[in-house]
């Protein structure tokens, strides 16, 4: 635009943040979480156990202590999520975060057997794939652990950049993964990302955090295709390399279901072992309801094909209303998932954060902005994930007008700033 054309769009624009703020809107779209409605679908899971129900699971009491490694049907459901037997599984609480937790605790303190534990040692960093899902950062900050930020790219993270930097530094202990439907990408790993992660070079006691939380949210019957990496690592001999962890959260009750580990057989031995100092099992009765509504994959698929009705007109949304608002302006760029729960979202560069201040100022709640890399800092201030599951449709498309409009005058205001400067 010429510069006179500019300032007058400016102007128009800021008018209509105006007009936006004198409405007093209330939108949160902050955080992944189901819908009210998507929850509701899982309400008959409430009413399998009652106080004549059998209470037992292949011969385990499910009423009483015991059976720490999880009652045998949900351990069969866990192999069936995480892709390995269900001997090599355990079941736990309803946290695949708290699982994460507490396995880093165990290499911090205890160390890879027959490596030193990492505490112990000078300095240990962890490869987070940016733009990356923040409760995974924050674990290992917590520890001390180095973030070290790798790009995301249309097949996963860089495998260049991650080859290069395990094979040159033996700090680097562990990483991140998301490989189906990325938080917040939506990316699913190609079957070259699942072979080079399984087999490149790297220190002895480097682990992977297989999070495949969005395992089965598909959108479309046809979901996408993620190569079994335990296979994969098996094969070439670094089966121990693996850490995979899912979760029934946004599959039935958020924070009331149940949580899976699974890893090589001497990993699942030695986790067991420390886990088992303070817990005597988790709770085999919502296990055992859990496995009595969802009892194999079949019946998972089925439940998460109501969640996609939900889903789909919400991601349909996002897609619809970004291209309207910010198609063809050379100012935006986002993700077009086929699962997961959210939409990664990249203005210009030096956005983000005036974004992300702009849409609360209107009423609209956003994921804060850098939070998607380590230590919120977002290198270049582009990326704003949106999370567009709880809403309703109307309130949806409200928030993203709101985004669209802060977008737009963002973008505007940074051209005058470069042409002024």
């Amino acid at each position: 635009m010429p510069d006179d054309e500019l300032a007058r769009t400016v102007e128009e624009l800021r008018a209509e943040v105006a007009e936006v703020k004198a409405r007093g809107l209330k939108l949160d779209m902050a955080r992944g979480k189901p819908s009210p409605a998507q929850v509701d679908i899982s309400r008959p899971m409430l009413d399998i156990l009652t106080s004549s129900a059998d209470l037992t699971d292949g011969g385990v009491d499910c009423s009483n202590y015991g059976c720490f490694d999880g009652i045998p049907s949900a351990r069969r459901l866990a192999g069936e999520f995480l892709g390995v037997p269900p001997e090599q599984t355990i079941v736990l609480g309803s946290s695949s975060l708290n699982i994460m937790q507490s396995v880093l605790i165990h290499y911090w303190e205890k160390g890879v057997p027959g490596y030193t534990p990492w505490s112990k040692l000078d300095h240990v960093k962890f490869l987070c794939p940016s733009p990356g899902y923040d409760r995974h950062f924050g674990l290992t900050e917590d520890l001390g652990i180095e973030n070290i930020p790798v790009r995301m790219t249309e097949t996963g993270p860089d495998m260049d950049q991650v080859e290069y930097l395990c094979a040159t530094d033996s700090s680097i202990k562990g990483m991140f993964c998301v490989p189906k439907y990325s938080n917040p990408t939506g990316i699913t790993y190609s079957d070259e990302t699942v072979r080079r992660l399984a087999a490149m070079k790297a220190a002895p006691d480097f682990r992977i955090v297989w999070d495949n939380a969005y395992v089965v949210h598909d959108l479309f019957d046809e979901g996408d295709k993620l190569l079994n990496i335990h296979d994969v690592a098996r094969e070439v001999g670094n089966e121990d390399r693996i850490l995979a962890v899912a979760s029934t959260s946004k599959i039935t009750f958020p924070g009331a279901g149940i949580a899976f580990f699974g890893s090589s057989p001497a990993n699942v031995e030695e986790v067991a072992a420390t886990l088992q100092v303070g817990l005597i099992s988790a709770n085999k009765l919502n296990q055992l309801m859990h496995v009595r509504f969802l009892p194999d994959m079949d019946a998972v698929r089925a439940h998460m094909r109501k969640h996609a009705e939900f889903l789909r007109p919400r991601f349909a949304a996002v897609e619809r209303k970004l291209t309207e608002g910010l198609a063809g302006t050379g100012v935006a760029r986002w993700t077009h998932p086929r699962g997961g729960y959210f939409v990664s979202f990249d203005g210009p560069k030096g956005s983000a954060k005036r974004v992300w201040k702009l849409c609360r100022e209107m009423g609209v709640t956003l994921t804060t902005a850098g939070a998607t890399w380590p230590y919120g800092n977002d290198p270049d201030d582009t990326n704003i994930r949106i999370a567009p599951t709880y809403p309703t449709v109307d309130e949806l498309e409200q928030a993203l007008d709101v985004l669209v409009l802060a977008v737009k005058l963002t973008a505007a205001e940074l051209a005058q700033e470069e042409r002024a400067a």
